[in-house]
């Protein structure tokens, strides 16, 4: 039983087409430019201002609907516990899916459009990089080649950080990642304050990790999770988009004499193409078959991309 083929009697899901789905749009203003769009996108996202009236308004009014209804189940707890000094704490989106599927592109379009909507909701955007384990510890212990995987990651400050945003503290850290040196910024922080809604973006978000056997609660990242977000795509999708990615940046980002890869920008285009599709196979592969793809379905909305890198299919769960 495939539970995410259409077809599925048993399915938890709806699913449309990319066209059924822009139709959900209703009245939702298109409030991003052209300009602002390309500001936001991704190195080789093709995502434009047609992909965002047929995918993201619709998708921005449902996420609407689902925080509206969080905010009117908090008035009646309030009034169930005649306690009206409770505070309200952020709507969490989460967003995984594999690398170079797009999920950067979608958050930050997404983190635009929420922050526009009428009521002027505070919306942040962090992503699950910079709780990567610094590259002085993952040499010690021999993770330098699972970075992206589970273990790669520290949990416990991953667990403490959404903990403090669900409780509604003020001023929670969280610490900054460079993708130009390919490591966590020593002492270097981004301070999330009470947003209204967080949106939370990394590619092992949905992962549940190992369950105890004595019935101990164990937090997974995605139980402080509001509305859960997949991006997906067929394998040889992802890997051309990959390898496309990676001597698109050979060209660019890689000639910094500061880059962690810039000795990539040095080989020849063989070889470079032979460095990319070795870490393909040996790292990104492995961690999407084993840890990535199985979260999938996990998620409330699964967004999946056809050959063209922009969204085909719409999979909602039911309620």
């Amino acid at each position: 039983m495939d539970q995410l083929t259409p077809t599925e009697k048993y399915s938890p899901y709806r699913f449309f087409s990319a066209e059924q789905w822009s139709q959900f749009r209703a009245d939702t203003p298109l409030t991003l430019t052209e300009d602002e769009i390309a500001r936001l996108r991704s190195l080789n996202d093709p995502v434009d201002l047609e992909e965002v009236k047929r995918i993201y308004l619709s998708l921005s009014r449902l996420l609407s609907a689902h925080v509206e209804a969080s905010q009117l189940l908090f008035r009646q707890r309030q009034a169930f516990f005649k306690a009206q000094d409770i505070v309200k704490t952020p709507f969490i989106i989460g967003i995984a899916g594999s690398v170079a599927v797009g999920k950067s592109t979608t958050a930050r379009v997404l983190k635009e459009l929420l922050a526009r909507w009428p009521s002027s909701p505070k919306v942040d955007l962090i992503t699950t990089d910079g709780f990567l384990l610094p590259n002085e510890i993952l040499r010690r212990e021999n993770l330098m080649e699972r970075k992206g995987f589970p273990e790669s990651y520290d949990v416990g400050a991953l667990l403490r950080f959404l903990s403090g945003i669900k409780s509604a503290q003020g001023s929670v850290r969280a610490p900054v990642y460079s993708h130009l040196t390919y490591d966590v910024i020593p002492g270097e922080f981004v301070t999330i304050d009470r947003p209204d809604i967080l949106i939370f973006e990394g590619i092992n978000v949905l992962q549940p990790g190992k369950l105890p056997k004595d019935g101990k609660i164990v937090p997974f990242l995605s139980d402080f999770f509001d509305f859960a977000i997949y991006i997906d795509a067929d394998e040889k999708l992802i890997h051309q988009w990959y390898i496309q990615r990676f001597m698109r940046l050979r060209e660019t980002a890689f000639r910094n004499p500061d880059s962690f890869f810039h000795r990539y920008s040095q080989l020849s285009e063989d070889a470079a193409r032979a460095i990319a599709e070795g870490l393909w196979a040996n790292i990104n592969l492995k961690n999407l078959r084993e840890n990535i793809l199985p979260t999938r379905a996990r998620a409330d909305l699964i967004l999946r991309k056809g050959a063209n890198h922009l969204i085909e299919e719409v999979a909602l769960r039911k309620l």
